[in-house]
Order: C-alpha cells, then structure tokens, then sequence
C-alpha cells in the first residue's frame, strides 16, 4: 500500500500527464534534510526538513539536562532532518554546552527588534548570537495574543535577527473567530506581506500555526494544513520552509508531513516529551 505521500505523488504525476505539463510544474517535490534549506534537483526544489521544539516557559536544569540526554541518544547522528531545540533564555547556556558539537541547533523564542539601549527585560539578536543560537522564533501567537506584538514589530524582529546572522522562524496563523467568518486567507497574507514589505525573506523559516489549534488539542486536518501551506507558498521563494504548528503530536505528524507544502513542524507541548519528539522527528524522514 502506498504511503500518503507516494499516493500524493502518484496523482500529481498523472495529473500532471494529462494537462501535458512537466512535473516539476506539478509539484514542488519535498526532499529529506540537506546542509543547504533548498536545492536544485533536474527543475525540481528539494527543500530539508525542520523540526523545531518550543519549549516555552517550561524546563529546570534538572529536567532540562534528563530531557536532552534523552534526545542525544535517541536521535542518530543522521535522520535526514534538521532538528532544533528553543528553550527559555535562562537555559539557553545549558542547552547550548549540551548541544555543542552534535547535530541538534538551538535557538531563542524571542528577541527585540532593537538592537542595544535602555529596554529593560529585552534581548538583543547580538546576544543570541553570541550564545551560538541558529534560530529565532518570531511572531509566536503566544507574543502577538498576550503582549500585543504588532505585524509591525514582528517584521521589525524578523529583520533583526536576520541583520545578526539568525534565522527568524516567522509564525502566522488565525484565530478560530478569524477562520469561521472566512478570513483565514486575508489574516496570513497580512501578517505575510508586513515581513515582505521590511526585509527580503531570504533563509528565514515560515510557520503557519492556526491559533485554534495550539494548545487545545484541536488540529487542522492536514488537506487544512497543505491549502494555506500552497497559499503561503505563492508569495515565498520555493526554496522557503514552510512549519506547520499547532497540537502536533507521534499520532498526526506523518499525515500532516507528507503534504506536498509543509516541510517540518514547530512543536510545542510534545517537545518537552523525548519519546514524543523523537517519534515527530522520525514521521518527518
């Protein structure tokens, strides 16, 4: 029996057969984890594969330190997929001794848009960068919900963590009030185009996490999923990674992963699980 992916893949070949168009107009082919976030293959983009863990506001050094051993061993050296870890920043020297030399990245869950000054409580790309941070996430609901992150701020933050050599993890996504009255569409592609319209998206990862779904138990089928995945997808390079986020779990990921647009996932809650995460980061080969 065909996996969901081979399925998706048959169909487009033979889609594509019939309206006489090549395949790499078909689809745009996901590949597994490489040293660079795309490459050219005979017209078609192969883009790695992501899966970042968001630890939030959770952790100790105790349990910290059991939670990455655990991580180490389970993880080989090799899964054909990037991994990253983004603790809270008390912890991020942890995780980083942890980490060094392995083939785990580690990164921040914020950042400031400004990049020195008199802003009490804020930290600066510079400072994540020089505790050997890879990645940033931006624009978390969490950040725009509870502290009013503005569009404008976000692609302020997003600009600034790329200035310092970062790769911002950009998060978009509507609340359930939002996708009811049909606006799921217009509320992405805004919070989109303000990135679009302050920087060049370069490297810089996208995730699409409905608000609906994160922390609810709640989740977007993954046909929901792949349509603002493919709408997203339009106005990015076909190089860009694009995550899924919100209640992803050992038992969805691999349906939710073997949709043609979505390259990985920015995994909240189960990552702070090692067998849960191990087992999302396997459904993502």
């Amino acid at each position: 029996m065909r996996s969901p992916r081979a399925r998706f893949v048959f169909a487009a070949r033979l889609t594509s057969a019939r309206r006489g168009l090549s395949w790499s107009h078909a689809v745009k082919f996901k590949g597994l984890a490489r040293e660079k976030p795309e490459k050219r293959i005979a017209g078609v983009t192969r883009r790695s594969r992501l899966v970042a863990g968001n630890w939030k506001m959770h952790g100790s050094r105790a349990t910290n330190g059991e939670l990455l051993d655990a991580l180490l061993a389970g993880l080989p050296g090799k899964t054909g997929v990037e991994v990253a870890l983004c603790p809270p920043y008390p912890y991020l020297q942890q995780v980083s001794e942890r980490l060094a030399g392995t083939p785990i990245a580690w990164g921040a869950q914020n950042l400031s848009e400004h990049d020195q000054g008199a802003y009490t409580g804020e930290v600066s790309a510079a400072m994540l960068k020089e505790l050997g941070c890879r990645y940033v996430i931006v624009g978390h609901s969490e950040r725009r919900q509870l502290y009013g992150e503005s569009d404008a701020q976000v692609a302020a933050k997003f600009a600034a963590a790329q200035a310092a050599g970062l790769t911002p993890i950009a998060c978009v996504g509507e609340t359930l009030e939002q996708r009811e009255a049909g606006k799921t569409e217009e509320v992405v592609a805004r919070q989109l185009r303000a990135i679009l319209n302050k920087a060049d998206f370069g490297a810089g990862v996208l995730a699409y996490e409905p608000v609906w779904a994160i922390g609810t138990g709640r989740n977007a089928t993954p046909e929901q999923a792949q349509a603002v995945h493919a709408l997203l997808r339009r106005q990015l390079s076909p190089g860009v990674r694009i995550l899924y986020g919100g209640s992803v779990k050992a038992q969805n990921a691999a349906a939710i992963f073997a949709m043609p647009d979505v390259d990985g996932g920015l995994i909240g809650g189960a990552s702070l699980a090692a067998k849960e995460f191990i087992e999302i980061v396997r459904s993502a080969q």
